[in-house]
């Protein structure tokens, strides 16, 4: 996990933590659920995406700083999302916000303003955090509030830390951020306060769900179905074929900071990456892998690199001779097949690329293997794979779904 850092400086780091609750301190005690789903909705950012590869770079870069320095960024992309409308305050009133493995605090107020309830109590601690949108360093800044949060009917959280922005930029027509990574890196990020309690750590403490675990549905953005499920204190076994394969989380920095875990890729029966560090993150649209293994999976698929979308860019024949990935996580080999590896060919226009191209969805991440942070499992991998986190087990788990060999792309 991440070691204690320092408080940092408002505006240049996100500072943001907010007050523990111990189950005994509730004033009504609850009993532990079996688990409980929240559904989600893809959506790709209404302005489009000029280059979603150096937008995800971006992303990955703020991610490696945060994780190895006194500085914690979070950091959204600016590609493809997946949101979920949230309930805050009593009577509720709902948001629209980016789900996000790679962050951990949630925060309101981007778009749509704060609407205090009688539940609502402003601790008067300042918050702020920065993150890379892929071209600029953004940053949202305001006041830590503590309020009802209210996930489902099943689940409502009491005296929830939530950041309210005064200022907000590059979130889009999102209103804020429902953060699911570990509780480190909430760490002096909020004035006056050490640790956050994360909306997770809450739920479990609050005695609404046994294990401290939740699960992560997405379903592909080209198959008509846009939806997703986010399922709390456990996972939707009707979701997955097969068994669910599970990796301890690393402790190599920076991944450890983060879901992280031990990995390695082979392109067909060659091996592109070996002893390799990566991290399993909902906030990234691509699958970015170090550059040494890029240059080789690029020259593997004879694929050139596309200035327009900044992603590689294969014809039709090569992608007839493509080669399935393999990622190897703990004990298990998870597939990307080839047509898992392009981006969907009815949404090219979103990335501004051509309506017959095809462009793979495997990236450079800008730094060569051996750093700590060579790969990044996002949601082009995630819509294959159903994933599981695992706080109280220290591990993520990953299951193959309906459309881990689908050909809808």
């Amino acid at each position: 996990m991440v070691p204690p850092r320092s408080l940092a400086c408002l505006l240049t780091l996100p500072a943001l933590a907010f007050l523990s609750l111990s189950a005994s301190a509730l004033p009504h005690p609850r009993t532990a659920s079996s688990t409980s789903a929240l559904k989600l909705a893809v959506r790709l950012r209404s302005n489009g995406v000029q280059n979603i590869a150096a937008a995800d770079r971006a992303r990955a870069r703020t991610l490696a700083e945060g994780g190895s320095t006194s500085s914690i960024k979070n950091a959204t992309n600016t590609g493809m999302v997946y949101t979920a409308d949230i309930g805050v305050g009593s009577p509720p009133v709902y948001y629209t916000l980016l789900v996000d493995t790679g962050s951990s605090n949630t925060w309101i107020g981007a778009n749509k303003s704060y609407s205090k309830t009688t539940a609502s109590q402003n601790t008067g601690n300042e918050f702020a955090v920065s993150y890379g949108d892929g071209f600029n360093q953004s940053y949202v800044a305001g006041i830590e509030y503590l309020d009802t949060i209210t996930l489902t009917s099943d689940l409502v959280i009491e005296q929830q830390s939530i950041g309210v922005a005064s200022v907000s930029t590059g979130m889009d027509s999102m209103d804020g951020i429902l953060g699911l990574g570990p509780v480190d890196l909430t760490w002096g990020t909020v004035r006056n306060t050490e640790e956050v309690p994360t909306v997770m750590d809450n739920l479990y403490t609050q005695g609404m769900i046994s294990s401290e675990v939740f699960g992560v549905f997405f379903s592909p953005a080209n198959t008509g179905d846009t939806s997703g499920e986010l399922t709390f204190g456990g996972y939707d076994q009707s979701k997955i074929t097969g068994d669910v394969g599970y990796a301890h989380l690393t402790s190599t920095s920076p991944a450890a900071g983060f879901w992280g875990v031990d990995e390695s890729i082979d392109y067909g029966k060659t091996k592109i990456l070996n002893d390799a560090t990566g991290i399993i993150d909902t906030g990234t649209t691509l699958i970015l892998i170090a550059s040494d293994a890029f240059d080789s999976y690029k020259s593997g698929t004879g694929a050139t690199l596309d200035n327009s979308t900044g992603l590689l860019k294969i014809s039709s024949d090569q992608y007839n001779q493509l080669s399935s990935l393999f990622f190897t996580i703990g004990e298990e080999s998870y597939e990307l097949t080839p047509n898992a590896q392009i981006w969907p060919r009815s949404l090219n226009s979103a990335i501004n690329g051509t309506t017959d191209g095809i462009y793979l969805i495997v990236s450079d991440i800008g730094t060569q293997s051996g750093s700590g942070l060579d790969v990044i499992n996002g949601y082009c991998f995630l819509e294959r794979f159903y994933s599981i986190f695992d706080t109280t087990n220290s591990r993520v788990g990953l299951a193959k779904t309906d459309y881990t060999f689908a050909t809808t792309n």
